[in-house]
């Protein structure tokens, strides 16, 4: 039998964090060699046989009911971007014609370019797909963090420009928490779709080139990412702080539209009008001076 490593790997990476009191039960029974919930714990918590859950958390049940995994959800803590998670291992998609259809370079329509040129005075703003490749970009996220359009293709992608990228370090002033959250976002969308070779092949080579990236990967830590907060010392217009919202596109599933906002009044907001004002492009530019009032 084939077993499912990942989900062993998840499971005991979620027992291992927590305690019997965290758990809501104080449990009996010696002392403790490693930290977190005996395998029997999270079996009673869950409501099946401890050899049940051993084979569950071995990878060597292939079948498991839904009631099942939510009742081990439940003993485990997890929350709702885990829960998913935990359903995606216990249930990996068999590769078939729709999955490899989805390999393809994918396309962003005419009228989300129309949006990122809408908002290209306002707000930093890039479209990924779940590896975050860079899909598109508008001109003032490129000033912002890099001219991701310069770059060659291989490049092109935001966790690959913030693990490796020696600006990024320089750019991202809590770069660690920075790394470590495109790495919960790549946990997660290696769960998602585990049959992604260029996935597996990013993976692969941040693992090799980035010493604390098997350490970050091995905590089995997943995240959506889907907002918060940045730090920025931009080597241009100096310290900016950044609202982070990531949309979904509902009419495309692998894509998502990530945002940065300032806080309006602050000098952040100052800071990235005088950033696009400039590295406006020459055309844009030279339609604002033309609607400007004459002197005098």
């Amino acid at each position: 039998m084939e077993q499912n490593c990942e989900l062993g790997d998840f499971l005991r990476s979620r027992r291992a964090r927590l305690r019997p009191e965290d758990a809501g039960a104080a449990f009996s029974g010696g002392v403790r060699r490693v930290p977190g919930l005996r395998r029997e714990e999270v079996a009673h918590l869950a409501g099946v046989s401890t050899d049940y859950y051993a084979r569950l958390e071995q990878g060597r049940h292939p079948h498991v009911s839904e009631t099942v995994l939510e009742a081990v959800a439940r003993a485990l803590r997890l929350d709702d971007t885990e829960r998913g998670y935990l359903f995606e291992l216990a249930r990996p998609k068999s590769p078939g014609p729709g999955r490899r259809a989805a390999a393809r370079a994918p396309r962003v329509r005419p009228a989300i370019h129309q949006m990122l040129d809408a908002l290209d005075s306002v707000s930093p703003a890039l479209v990924l797909n779940h590896r975050t490749d860079i899909l598109a970009v508008n001109h003032l996220a490129k000033a912002l963090i890099t001219d991701f359009d310069a770059l060659p293709h291989h490049d092109r992608n935001f966790a690959r420009f913030v693990l490796l990228h020696p600006a990024a370090r320089d750019l991202f002033r809590d770069w660690d928490r920075v790394a470590e959250e495109f790495v919960s976002h790549l946990r997660l969308a290696a769960g998602r779709h585990p049959d992604d070779r260029l996935l597996s092949e990013l993976v692969g080579e941040l693992c090799i080139k980035v010493p604390q990236f098997s350490t970050w990967w091995a905590v089995h830590r997943v995240d959506q990412c889907a907002h918060g907060v940045q730090r920025l010392d931009h080597s241009v217009v100096g310290e900016l702080t950044l609202s982070c919202e990531t949309l979904a596109l509902p009419a495309d599933p692998d894509q998502t539209m990530v945002l940065f906002t300032t806080e309006p009044g602050s000098a952040s907001a100052d800071t990235l009008r005088l950033l696009a004002s400039w590295t406006a492009p020459t055309s844009t530019r030279e339609v604002a001076s033309s609607r400007a009032p004459a002197s005098g």
